[in-house]
């Protein structure tokens, strides 16, 4: 082998990378496990809350504390989280979101809700379109518009030639461009609404969070990994924007009030344990609270300013609407006492009604220290605002005479007279603009403005700045709230059990293999095990440098990659024993197993293949089956760099010292060897069992049928854990009550944990309905609950008792659009992977026995779990992980098929002789290979499916069944099809 020392110096270089990426994750580990020890000296009992709440404040104290000093570099703990590998719903707990932004809502905004008929029938027409439609709500809309307005248009006065549309929409506009502008400010609508929920999330560094668009369908993704609070993260994503304009206090007039409230706050504060007895009363107002968090009050001060850092105003020119800055980690601590009613009542008359409002960004102080500014904003007994922000007609980042970015502004006649007279009576004076209580600009005003048009300038305004307040004064104008068509929840303590359960099973899978391999090859199964553990070090430390997401169908994903690895070992290893037995000498044979002649052009196609079903499951995958695709198609590269050029550097080695290496022990010696089944004679017996087996899975399939999940129906799917053991059969009658007809009811994992599903209410749109659901759910299961309440039922913070571990919801529209998309990756995949082995092999039978055995794989899988379903004491159903499961038998169907088939072309055009010889040669030489592979994988699959978490187990058994099944196909559905298929192409010619 060339370039030895480079690839030594590559594999050196990237497990240094590695380790190093991987120890921020357990830096970051140890620190949390240290505030987890601090939270439970600190709570008595098993308050989940108040220790989520310790927790967070132990965190708080020591986030800009350096943990690390490497002399070039120090990283706080901070610094080490955003570093640090991340880890999906399924194992770490949170809630994962889609959001849809209701296009119908934007259109009728549009229209100033129009009355026209041909306009709200087509509206109808494409609401029940939708539910069996993957088109745009646009595009069907617009065809319904089509069918029915007759002479019409959409520029039509009555629905948008309105005047607030008239410079976008002219008079008489054919339909088509018409069209084009609504798709402008549909988009326009739905970026407005994803900023909106970004800046929420965003704004107060929530740990690990992910906001995205789905393409152009009105539908954002949020996942909050860790989050708690379900109830109020629920809240947050779905309520309205609430933009609104204020008068604000200037510095200078609320100067006095704070100089007296720091001489009160002193008082108050001479007893050192005041903050920590009212620690509990501390509310943030922002996402932080979501996650338990509470403000950093370890290091008691005496007065308000301590905390609070006022802005004086000494002259007429320091004037600014800005009245103070603090810390971010003490504005739960500012907020408390600027509340307390002996603070408010220091307040003079003319400020009685004072709101004291955040910035919606921090700055960076000299120090390092993340400042925010804070507000006094002139509120009344009401509390209402001087102009509500649904005057907003549009907003847009622009540049002023000196090319400076600024803010233009359009109001609507009403907002313009509101507007006029404001900016009249505060001429001197500052105006705030505020969305959802926090402050996005308080310019001073110069001037009336009475055209209803205004600029919105700052001198050190930046067009990032800039774009955002355009943002936020478009956010006035949302016609709707986003509502969640599709959530997952998943509680901490699921999410710890599913970590537990991962690591053992993952020990004892990588135990088994080791094992095995030192077992069967001796000491060059050492080698291979050295190049696995390295392989794994790769997959970890490339999942930890781009901050990929690891879940459960991740880590099996790199477990099934660890048995590539081993398959691609097992691969050259028979490849050297067979030149060892034919006399070659150890060096020469060693050549001949790693060159492409030998196992490289079979291990290269039964990757690629793996590596196409990877693509394809990433593609039209989401959640926790992108994160089994990413580790899938990451292990695959390392495990082929680890297998030939790790492996192989020690092989190498090893001859080099000495001449006695053998791939074998006194156990596994003469296995495999001298076997002579003839295959292809025996076909027939194969496709009688092969058919019988199809014929039961078609009958069962059609007949008993198969359970789909709520991702595929849509509906709702709880699992609940209680104090005893439950009947199923029980509570499903129990709950019928509750939910007008009985829902599915199933033992999930322990005998005290039930699967609970139902369609209930699932049409109906609202926040509240998931309230009234969840409401109904517990109502009918309070005489199992003991004295579980309501408030700990619920889903988030860890359960010591019963309560909702986790749920699903799936609204049917999004679930059609589910089940479509698996439909494309699994047709996408046999065509993808038809053509590769067509091109590959150069002949068409070849691509039609994978083919046929794949299919022949699916089919069975698939009469398996619909035959098994009500005897198996786990979760069976047909949602997307049984996809990225069948996917995965697919690829390793094809990856044992590929193998046999490139050994067949070997021979065919190596060897003379009869067709049927040299097949029932491929398959014998090829069957050692074929066994230790399958018996490895299968060893590591049972033990995730023995040890792992109870939301795997129904995804191992798809795996387990369908590598058995993969197993038989390729040697006695895939082989034989081909032949015949082949002896049919040679007659025809």
């Amino acid at each position: 082998m060339q370039n030895k020392g480079l690839i030594k110096l590559f594999a050196i270089l990237f497990g240094l990378v590695s380790l190093y990426q991987l120890s921020f994750t357990f830096l970051a580990t140890k620190v949390e496990d240290e505030a987890v020890v601090y939270a439970a000296s600190k709570v008595s009992g098993n308050d989940a809350r108040q220790k989520a709440a310790f927790e967070r404040k132990y965190l708080d104290s020591v986030a800009n504390d350096n943990i690390i000093d490497l002399g070039i570099a120090k990283y706080s703990y901070n610094d080490v989280k955003d570093k640090e590998m991340n880890l999906g719903l399924d194992l770490k707990g949170g809630i994962n979101a889609i959001l849809q932004v209701s296009v119908k809502e934007v259109l009728k905004s549009l229209s100033n809700d129009s009355k026209n008929v041909a306009f709200n029938n087509a509206l109808n027409a494409a609401d029940e379109r939708q539910k069996s439609s993957t088109a745009t709500y646009l595009d069907l809309f617009f065809e319904e518009f089509e069918k029915t307005a007759g002479a019409t248009k959409l520029s039509d006065p009555s629905i948008f030639g309105t005047k607030a549309l008239s410079e976008k929409i002219a008079f008489n506009e054919s339909n088509a461009t018409v069209k084009e502008t609504l798709q402008k400010e549909i988009n326009s609508s739905i970026g407005t609404a994803f900023e909106v929920l970004r800046s929420r999330i965003d704004k107060f560094g929530v740990t690990q969070p992910n906001i995205q668009r789905i393409g152009n369908s009105g539908r954002i993704q949020i996942e909050l990994p860790g989050a708690k609070d379900i109830e109020r993260v629920t809240k947050l994503i779905t309520s309205k924007a609430e933009l609104q304009f204020w008068e604000v206090h200037t510095n200078a007039e609320v100067q006095n009030f704070f100089f007296a409230a720091n001489d009160k706050v002193a008082n108050l504060l001479k007893d050192d344990t005041v903050l920590e007895t009212e620690k509990d009363s501390l509310k943030k107002d922002n996402i932080d609270a979501l996650l338990g968090e509470t403000a950093d009050s370890t290091k008691v001060q005496k007065n308000l300013f301590s905390y609070l850092f006022p802005n004086v105003a000494q002259s007429q020119q320091q004037l600014s609407s800005l009245v103070a800055q603090a810390r971010v980690l003490d504005t739960a601590i500012v907020n408390n006492l600027l509340k307390k009613k002996e603070i408010r009542a220091l307040l003079p008359t003319e400020l009685r009604y004072t709101k004291f409002l955040w910035d919606y960004k921090s700055i960076t102080g000299d120090d390092g220290t993340e400042l925010i500014g804070l507000y006094a904003i002139k509120g009344n007994r009401n509390n209402t605002p001087t102009i509500e922000g649904d005057v907003i007609l549009d907003a847009s980042q622009m540049f002023d005479q000196l090319n400076k970015p600024e803010v233009s502004m359009t109001m609507n006649s009403s907002g313009t007279k509101q507007w006029a007279k404001m900016t009249g009576d505060n001429i001197g004076n500052f105006v705030a603009v505020v969305l959802d209580d926090y402050v996005y600009t308080a310019p001073s005003v110069n001037q009336a403005i009475t055209g209803g048009r205004t600029s919105i300038s700052g001198g050190s305004m930046t067009i990032t700045e800039a774009e955002d307040i355009a943002t936020v004064l478009k956010a006035g104008k949302l016609p709707a709230a986003a509502r969640i068509i599709q959530a997952e929840v998943v509680g901490p303590s699921l999410g710890q059990e599913a970590i537990n359960a991962s690591f053992i099973s993952f020990g004892i899978a990588i135990f088994l293999v080791l094992l095995w391999m030192i077992l069967y090859y001796g000491k060059a199964g050492i080698y291979a095990d050295i190049a696995l553990s390295v392989n794994i070090l790769f997959i970890f430390g490339i999942l930890a440098s781009f901050n990929a997401v690891l879940t459960l169908p991740g880590i099996a994903g790199i477990i099934l990659t660890i048995g590539m690895c081993v398959d691609a070992n097992v691969i050259i290893f028979e490849r050297i024993k067979e030149a060892l037995s034919s006399k070659k000498g150890l060096k020469q044979s060693v050549e001949e197993g790693f060159s492409i002649k030998g196992a490289l052009s079979a291990i290269i196609d039964a990757n690629i293949t793996t590596l196409l079903t990877g693509v394809i499951l990433y593609i039209f995958g989401t959640g926790p089956i992108k994160g089994f695709a990413l580790t899938l198609m990451i292990g695959i590269a390392t495990s082929l760099f680890t297998a030939v050029f790790i492996t192989r550097l020690l092989i190498d080695r090893a001859v080099a010292k000495s001449n006695n290496l053998t791939f074998n022990t006194s156990i596994s010696k003469g296995w495999f060897e001298n076997i002579d089944i003839q295959y292809i004679k025996k076909r027939k017996v194969a496709y009688i069992i092969s058919g019988t087996l199809i014929t039961i899975s078609l009958i069962s399939i059609f007949s008993i049928g198969l359970k789909q999940g709520v991702d595929f129906k849509g509906g709702r799917s709880y699992v609940v854990r209680f104090d005893q053991p439950m009947s199923a059969t029980e509570v499903a009658s129990t709950l019928k009550g509750a939910f007008g007809t009985a829902p599915e009811v199933k033992t999930y994992g322990n005998d005290n944990q039930l699967k609970i599903t139902t369609v209930y209410k699932i049409e109906a749109e609202g926040q509240e309905v998931d309230e009234q659901v969840q409401s109904a759910l517990f109502t009918g299961l309070k005489s199992y609950l003991g004295s579980t309440t309501y408030e700990n039922f619920k889903p988030g913070f860890e359960k010591t008792g019963s309560g909702i571990m986790s749920y699903i919801k799936v609204e049917p529209t999004i679930a059609d659009d589910i089940k479509k998309s698996a439909l494309y990756a699994v047709l996408g995949s046999l065509l993808v992977v038809f053509l590769y082995i067509l091109l590959r092999f150069r002949k068409i039978s070849f691509s039609v026995g994978a083919v046929a055995a794949v299919f022949h794989d699916v089919l069975i899988v698939l009469g398996v779990f619909s035959i098994a379903y009500n005897i198996m004491p786990f979760d069976m159903e047909i949602d997307q992980s049984f996809i990225a499961a069948i996917l995965t038998v697919v690829g390793y169907s094809l990856n044992d098929t590929v193998i046999i088939f490139d050994r067949i072309r070997e021979f065919t055009n190596e060897r003379r002789g009869k067709h049927n010889v040299l097949i029932n040669d491929a398959i014998n030489r090829t069957l050692g290979r074929t066994i230790n592979t399958s018996l490895t994988t299968l060893l590591v699959m049972l033990a995730i499916f023995l040890f792992g978490g109870d939301s795997i187990k129904g995804f191992m058994f798809a795996l387990i069944v369908g590598i058995v099944v993969g197993t038989y196909s390729s040697i006695f559905v895939a082989t034989p099809i081909m032949y015949d298929m082949t002896k049919k192409e040679d007659r025809d010619n």
